[in-house]
């Protein structure tokens, strides 16, 4: 049985707009996807540089600049603060312009011991935030826009 001549083609014109749709879907988690691992990586990197930090005292400059390349390229380069010979950072977009530390010496109201008997000092060290946020570009950016992401920041205690 054949179908009459203003219907041929319907079964095409389905196929073609459920597979745009099916596409999009497929894309949009995809980059979705991309997004959680650049953040995952992100938390990793600050994990990482504040467990590093953690181990150094708070005056110690040095460390403070190879913390900071351990963020953006997974080593530290210890005596050069621009991370020269150093390969590509760990998340696409990702300088150390966007890392920040702050210890008993940079932010002294919050994270010095107080008290008669100092018992322990803290490190934060953040990626992202409003001074130098970290963006996500999106490789479909019709199906999923660059997303900026928020501060990524992780605290630990330091030595004294």
């Amino acid at each position: 049985m054949s179908l009459p001549k203003n219907h041929r083609g319907v079964a095409l014109v389905e196929l073609a707009i459920a597979l745009f749709v099916l596409l999009t879907i497929a894309f949009g988690i995809t980059e979705f996807g991309r997004a959680i691992y650049q953040y995952n990586t992100l938390a990793k990197a600050a994990r990482d540089a504040a467990r590093y930090l953690s181990t150094k005292g708070p005056t110690d400059t040095e460390a403070k600049a190879a913390a900071k390349c351990l963020a953006v390229f997974g080593k530290p380069f210890y005596g050069d603060p621009t991370c020269a010979g150093s390969t590509t950072p760990l998340a696409p977009g990702l300088t150390t312009a966007m890392v920040s530390v702050c210890d008993a010496v940079a932010c002294p109201t919050t994270h010095l011991a107080q008290g008669s008997a100092p018992v322990l000092n803290l490190v934060t060290v953040t990626i992202g935030g409003a001074a130098a946020p970290y963006t996500f570009t999106s490789v479909i950016s019709f199906v999923v826009p660059n997303i900026q992401l928020g501060a990524i920041s992780v605290t630990m205690r330091q030595v004294l």
